[in-house]
């Protein structure tokens, strides 16, 4: 597996990768797989009807992860990749996704990501999906991913998804359904800047006694960016769900959150909290008394808030 500049760059950036990662992977690049290795474990296959892989984890497996991140480097590309994770009962397993795409020309440049989990009885995964954007030219960096989470009883799902920087236009869909004493864990980081355009829209069921979900989003809108958040959770039996959008505006940023509960048990406890406002004056004074610059300072108090 060959890899340029600009690829070992993205990759670096959305999956922390030096080089061939150990264990299982699937790397993706401009349309099409460039390397893939299955391990004992953990089974990799290509589709056979539509674009994508399916990645099968062994019952009882422990201690190992997958890399399946993708790049896309020539500009005008689009595509959409069905990617289907199986991960068997007792199974704890970390999966490192994400999209970096580098666009230079003139014609947008879109990856459209579908990935579906089935998480088996009392297994636990940990889904680390990051997306980055770069290069100069004018064409639009676009990506959709869509999110869907199948939860057996007693399992766990903790999902980190992030985007920083670069991303013109996205769209990200997550649906769930979680059965009894499933739990579902979201850490959403998301910034927007120029004329960016992001849209997060979750639904999660929580179909079974004692399920839990704990959706919690952090997002700047900077310059003339535009972000909207919705986030409907519904409970359908003795639950607890929370949502939390914490968002900060800048410039002339647009934020817009939009908080659904539906409560079908008595018994079903749903709580969401919103809050959208520009960093505090005195926040900016008292790091510029330990010698910042305004500039910096705004910067250190963005990092900290979407650490």
């Amino acid at each position: 597996m060959k890899l340029d500049k600009i690829q070992q760059y993205l990759l670096k950036e959305i999956a922390d990768m030096d080089g061939v990662p150990s264990g299982a992977y699937n790397i993706r690049s401009n349309s099409e797989s460039i390397g893939r290795q299955s391990s004992a474990n953990i089974d990799i296959t290509p589709k056979t009807d539509v674009s994508g892989i399916d990645i099968r984890i062994k019952a009882g497996t422990k201690n190992e992860s997958v890399h399946i991140p993708v790049v896309m480097t020539e500009s005008g590309l689009k595509e959409t990749v069905y990617n289907d994770f199986y991960i068997g009962d007792n199974a704890d397993v970390e999966i490192i996704a994400g999209c970096g795409i580098d666009n230079c020309g003139s014609h947008d440049s879109e990856h459209d990501g579908v990935h579906r989990f089935f998480v088996g009885k009392n297994a636990r995964i940990k889904y680390v999906e990051k997306h980055y954007g770069s290069g100069e030219g004018s064409g639009k960096r676009i990506l959709n991913p869509v999110t869907e989470v199948y939860m057996e009883e007693n399992s766990s799902a903790e999902m980190e998804m992030v985007q920083i920087k670069g991303v013109d236009d996205t769209v990200r869909t997550t649906i769930a359904d979680l059965k009894e004493g499933a739990s579902l864990v979201v850490r959403e980081r998301l910034m927007t800047h120029n004329e960016q355009q992001a849209l997060s829209v979750y639904t999660v069921n929580l179909n079974g006694k004692n399920s839990t979900a704990d959706i919690v989003s952090r997002a700047v809108a900077r310059d003339n960016s535009y972000q909207k958040f919705e986030a409907k959770i519904v409970g359908n039996a003795e639950c607890k769900g929370h949502t939390e959008c914490d968002s900060i505006i800048m410039d002339n940023g647009k934020i817009l959150a939009v908080p659904a509960l539906e409560a079908n048990d008595v018994d079903a406890a749903l709580v969401h909290e919103a809050a959208i406002g520009k960093i505090a004056g005195e926040q900016i004074e008292k790091l510029m008394t330990l010698g910042l610059t305004e500039s910096e300072a705004e910067q250190e108090i963005i990092n900290g808030f979407l650490r």
